[in-house]
């Protein structure tokens, strides 16, 4: 075919409707037939099932005839078209040049009949006019589509880097159950088990088989043994969910300067980052996965979107949780730089911001046990028994996560990057491209104010749109961001004089300094 022909989606579209249609007729046949069959014979109640199975197959494979052939696509010189409908006809244009994004997703029926869903997006947060879904075409015609809309002219050779960055090691598996997905997947599961109850009118015969199963059990135990069955069945559920998103995972860069992941066990996911777009990485270790001396890749990019259709599909991530120094030789590696910016030695913040935090943390325990204490005193003892309880075994919790929250602050200048370090539950440490920093942020709270610091927030158009060096001594922060982007604050700077410091606190009234030639027009 020639370039720019109009061209439909896979005829084999049919057959994955109208295999879900009848995967869906399935589950619902067994309680409709037991709810049909209490007031006529059970034949007559199979016979209205069936008929309601086949009217609902046929009926939804015939609407996915008519949209196979209203919906056709075109991949021109300088536009993508996408025309659809029948009673409501749609016309969809995407500029090529605003292209950043076409990432491949099969789940297994769909890789069984060798097809994708291509997902051309802008990386602009509008809503639906930013994409354009082709569901479904053949794996091969996903190929060439991502291959010729991502494909960039370039002159930067640098052969060394190409080719296959990461590959799954086994071994990271390790790291699944430690993560903040295993308790919340654990109280789901414990959840679904009352509500599922609930729905059979069995959720008191369930909490009593519970009841009776530690009728010899003090409640502490009880309450002990629940959360660690439900604790188990979380980690359970992480590993599973671990091998489902990240088996069969790579990370290369191709020819043409562009990053590739590719992953999953039952639904393949591919995702495309384009490095012009790249502005750097962000470091992640949640406290779990730090324990065990792991971190996750973040990029920091342009044009990159959550995928609302995939809860599961974290377009940013391109590396899993790993041992440290692995996470950072491909953090390196991604950003062809000899050595990970994320490893240089960072500065030391002032004492004032652990004073802060753990103002903060024994705040956030002992107010609730004061209310607490208070409700005891007027209502009932037992109030006050779990006040005490609360301030003896949450409070060292909370000074603990202080001041490691502390210890976690840092920033500093590694070459055309800056680098900040923040937070203790996830941790995270971002090496962003000093070039593309387009403002800076100076913040200071009256707290702040009186403590002699402040938090100075880089602005960028990529990934989160601002990162914060949070707590920095005033001239301690305000060299940082004179240093690492020079020129871009010095205006805002008052000019020192004989005896004063060489930086003064710019007035804060106005704390956002951004160059008007380098304000971003897309995201």
């Amino acid at each position: 075919m020639s370039e720019g022909e109009w061209r439909r989606l896979d005829p084999r579209t049919l057959l994955a409707g109208a295999a879900v249609l009848c995967g869906v007729a399935g589950g619902a046949a067994l309680p409709a037939v037991a709810g049909l069959s209490g007031g006529r014979p059970l034949w007559q109640a199979v016979a209205w099932v069936l008929a309601g199975a086949a009217l609902l197959v046929l009926g939804g494979t015939a609407a996915d005839w008519v949209r196979l052939r209203r919906t056709r696509y075109r991949v021109g010189t300088e536009r993508v078209d996408l025309h659809t409908g029948l009673l409501l006809l749609k016309r969809r244009s995407l500029a090529r040049e605003r292209i950043r994004s076409v990432d491949l997703t099969a789940n297994p029926l769909q890789r069984f009949l060798g097809l994708v869903k291509v997902r051309i997006g802008t990386g602009e947060h509008t809503g639906g006019e930013s994409t354009l879904e082709l569901e479904l075409v053949t794996r091969t015609e996903g190929e060439r589509l991502r291959r010729e809309l991502l494909t960039r002219p370039t002159d930067r050779q640098e052969p060394d880097h190409d080719g296959v960055l990461a590959v799954l090691d086994p071994r990271w598996i390790r790291y699944a159950p430690v993560s903040f997905l295993a308790p919340a997947l654990g109280g789901a599961a414990a959840g679904a088990v009352l509500q599922v109850s609930e729905w059979f009118g069995a959720q008191a015969e369930v909490i009593d088989w519970i009841g009776d199963r530690f009728r010899d059990t003090s409640l502490t135990w009880a309450i002990t043994d629940l959360v660690l069955l439900a604790t188990a069945a979380g980690a359970v559920g992480a590993l599973g969910l671990w091998i489902e998103m990240w088996w069969n995972y790579r990370l290369e860069r191709e020819p043409g300067g562009t990053l590739r992941v590719r992953r999953g066990l039952f639904t393949a996911r591919s995702v495309t980052l384009e490095e012009r777009r790249l502005r750097g990485i962000e470091l992640v270790e949640p406290l779990g996965v730090r324990l065990f001396g792991a971190a996750r890749v973040d990029a920091v990019a342009t044009g990159l979107a959550q995928d609302d259709d995939d809860k599961h599909a974290d377009l940013k991530n391109l590396l899993p949780a790993a041992p440290r120094e692995r996470a950072e030789r491909v953090a390196a590696l991604v950003l062809r730089e000899p050595q990970p910016p994320t490893g240089t030695p960072l500065a030391a913040h002032p004492r004032a911001a652990r004073a802060r935090r753990l103002r903060r943390a024994l705040w956030s325990v002992l107010g609730p046990a004061a209310v607490l204490a208070v409700l005891g005193a007027l209502l009932t003892p037992v109030l006050l028994y779990v006040a005490a309880g609360c301030a003896l075994v949450l409070g060292p919790v909370a000074v603990l996560l202080a001041l490691d929250a502390y210890r976690s602050l840092g920033h500093g200048v590694s070459g055309g990057y800056l680098v900040a370090r923040s937070g203790s539950v996830r941790r995270t440490t971002v090496a962003l491209q000093r070039s593309g920093v387009i403002g800076w942020t100076v913040k200071q709270s009256y707290f702040q104010r009186r403590a002699g610091i402040l938090t100075v927030t880089a602005t960028t158009a990529a990934g989160e749109g601002a990162y914060d060096v949070l707590d920095a001594g005033e001239s301690q922060g305000l060299a940082f961001a004179a240093e690492a982007v020079p020129g871009l604050l010095a205006p805002f700077l008052e000019t020192p004089g004989p005896g004063t410091p060489a930086l003064e606190t710019p007035d804060l009234e106005t704390p956002f300094v951004e160059t008007p030639e380098a304000r971003p027009t897309e995201r």
